[in-house]
Formats: structure tokens, C-alpha cells, sequence
């Protein structure tokens, strides 16, 4: 039986409900990018842990605070990335939706460096209870 690699347990540690306490993993000059052009007022670039903060303020904003994150899978590429595949679900315009999404993060000196969220805005489908 393998090891974890260590990539993949640092971002187990990720409790992005408690930004706060997950403080320790990012690095101070961590970027957040989403890419979503049905999103443009969340959209762009965020910096650092407060950048953070402020996109998912944003999100919950936009979906009128129904945005919830079911991981589905995990895997290290390297000793630098590691790429997590999501299922999101929110409620945009009142309609629930269930929207697959990759997030590839940049792992460098044992923090989080930099991330980029992208959702399969084209798929986005109705979901279901």
C-alpha cells in the first residue's frame, strides 16, 4: 500500500468553512482564479487568504447562499499540482443547478500558491432531489 502523497493531505486539511483556521497552508502571495462568464460580477482574480474570503462572500452572495461543495476526486500531478474534481450545487436565478468543476492547485514549499476553479459552465445541469 502506497503513501499519500504529501500534496494531497495538505489540501485534506483545506476546511474552506473555516478559512481562518486553515491560515497556516496558504502562502502569503496565494491567488484564487475563477473562470465563470456567467458569473462576470464573481469572476477575476482574488489575492490572499482575504481574496479568498471575498470570492466565496461573493459567491454566496450570487446564489443566494445554496453553493455547496461534494469532492469527487483527488490527484497529484508532480510535487507542484494537484488537480480535485467537484460536483458544485446552487441555486442561480432560483433555479438549482448541479455544475461539475476542476480546481488545479499549485502547491510550492508546502503551501497553497495558487489555485484556478473551473467550472463546466456549458454542462450545468438542473439538480436533482
Amino acid at each position: 500500500m502506497s503513501e499519500e502523497h504529501p500534496n494531497v493531505s495538505l489540501l485534506k486539511r483545506l476546511n474552506l468553512g473555516d478559512l481562518d483556521g486553515s491560515a497556516d497552508l496558504f502562502a502569503e502571495d496565494f491567488v484564487w482564479r475563477f473562470f465563470n462568464p456567467r458569473l462576470p460580477d464573481v469572476q477575476g482574480d482574488y489575492a490572499g487568504l482575504a481574496g479568498l474570503r471575498d470570492f466565496f462572500e461573493k459567491l454566496g452572495a450570487a446564489t443566494g447562499g445554496t453553493f455547496a461543495v461534494e469532492p469527487i476526486s483527488i490527484a497529484p500531478f508532480g510535487d507542484e499540482l494537484v488537480v480535485t474534481c467537484v460536483r458544485d450545487t446552487m441555486a442561480l436565478g432560483g433555479m438549482p443547478l448541479e455544475i461539475d468543476a476542476v480546481v488545479v492547485w499549485r502547491i510550492v514549499g508546502g503551501r497553497l500558491a495558487e489555485a484556478w476553479d473551473i467550472p463546466a459552465v456549458n454542462t450545468a445541469r438542473p439538480k436533482t432531489p
